[in-house]
């Protein structure tokens, strides 16, 4: 009886010993980015699955979520009614708060652009190029924001540049809020520069 009762508390202690050293993998002081779990969005929008070119339009790229990224799709747009920058800018603006398409939704898109915002020019004191929203940039969220920054990087919006001016109705000076690749690929990090 004592070797029985030796023998179950040998194998107790053994799978006690186990059970708290774990699985056998040691923790790292070094963060690890394995980057957003998988997805069944496919991220790609079939060819005449949206609505055709209007006259006198064209089609123009909107960043669109998906994925866990910032992902172009391409919109076919009415001439903007303004000329320049802030036409440009209304116009890839209306097209970002526009409801997604069916088949923009069954592919995996979303949009974070709050349905109210509006875009104006700069002010008299503004630096050159400067956009206005009408809720300031900071308290948009962060995939807003990168979506309306990557949104106009690059069109007649920003000047053909890849950094946009924005501010906000209030007082406080515009920014440079740059679009790049980290910012397409992570647009939940706020982007942007102090100073503009």
């Amino acid at each position: 009886m004592r070797r029985a009762a030796r023998g179950a508390a040998l194998v107790a202690a053994v799978c006690a010993l186990a059970l708290s050293t774990g699985c056998g993998i040691r923790g790292t002081a070094v963060p690890v980015d394995a980057g957003s779990a998988p997805s069944r969005a496919t991220c790609l929008v079939r060819p005449g699955a949206t609505a055709a070119t209007p006259r006198a339009g064209t089609t123009l790229p909107v960043q669109l979520l998906c994925a866990s990224q910032l992902v172009a799709v391409d919109r076919p747009v009415a001439a903007p009614g303004r000329d320049g920058a802030l036409g440009v800018a209304q116009v890839l603006l209306d097209e970002l708060r526009r409801p997604l398409s069916s088949a923009e939704e069954s592919a995996g898109f979303s949009s974070e652009v709050p349905q109210h915002l509006t875009v104006s020019g700069g002010r008299r004191d503004d630096p050159t190029g400067t956009l206005r929203l009408s809720t300031a940039p900071d308290a948009l969220s962060t995939k807003a924001l990168s979506q309306i920054v990557c949104t106009f990087a690059g069109t007649a919006a920003a000047g053909g540049r890849d950094t946009v001016l924005l501010g906000g109705p209030g007082g406080e000076a515009p920014r440079a809020y740059p679009c790049t690749d980290e910012t397409r690929a992570h647009p939940e990090s706020a982007p942007g520069a102090p100073g503009a």
